[in-house]
């Protein structure tokens, strides 16, 4: 199984980077919304990788860290969810958000997600809560009602969930409410 690419961004589409290895060898690589913006062409990058297999085709999808690809594989091993919903969902939050959302039971959290209904994502949080550290999962429940609130208002104002997501992924979270939080998203977006 390919592990880790190690190259050179040789194309980069926003959702797929092709990493050319030093041997020459190009790998197509489908990344989590947003993480290939983090790239450019001709950068030299390492991802850990992991091989999907199917009856007629290979795909390979990358990851910053370990922890990323960890969490990966605990969604592709929950029925109902293939590798790009798995890719969707972390682009939620940190590794670290994301597992408290789950340890929490934060059912609506998981469907701001396209693609991940109420089932689904109460199928997640059955499945993996277990296997969530329990370290912050009280605290995220109000924390990730607040996240929700605030993508749910960027896309009421006609932004797309990405460019949501990526705003929350800036914000300094700690003892604001949903307003403040909504307030700051605002600058966040009309600064890129």
């Amino acid at each position: 199984m390919i592990s880790l690419i190690h190259g050179k961004v040789a194309q980069n589409n926003g959702v797929v980077l092709v990493v050319m290895t030093m041997g020459g060898v190009g790998y197509k690589l489908a990344v989590r919304p947003g993480m290939a913006d983090n790239y450019q062409i001709g950068q030299e990058i390492s991802l850990l990788t992991y091989l999907s297999v199917g009856e007629n085709k290979m795909d390979l999808y990358g990851f910053e860290n370990e922890k990323e690809r960890s969490l990966f594989l605990n969604f592709i091993n929950v029925s109902g969810i293939g590798p790009k919903s798995a890719l969707h969902l972390l682009s939620l939050g940190t590794v670290e958000e994301i597992s408290n959302a789950i340890s929490a039971g934060d059912v609506d959290y998981l469907t701001k997600v396209s693609g991940v209904g109420r089932k689904t994502a109460e199928r997640i949080v059955v499945e993996l809560k277990s296997k969530m550290g329990e370290v912050g999962a009280t605290q995220s429940i109000g924390l990730n009602e607040n996240l929700a609130d605030v993508i749910a208002g960027l896309e009421s104002l006609g932004y797309t969930a990405q460019q949501a997501r990526e705003a929350i992924k800036k914000l300094n979270v700690i003892g604001k409410n949903s307003e403040q939080l909504m307030r700051e998203a605002l600058l966040i977006i009309s600064k890129n």
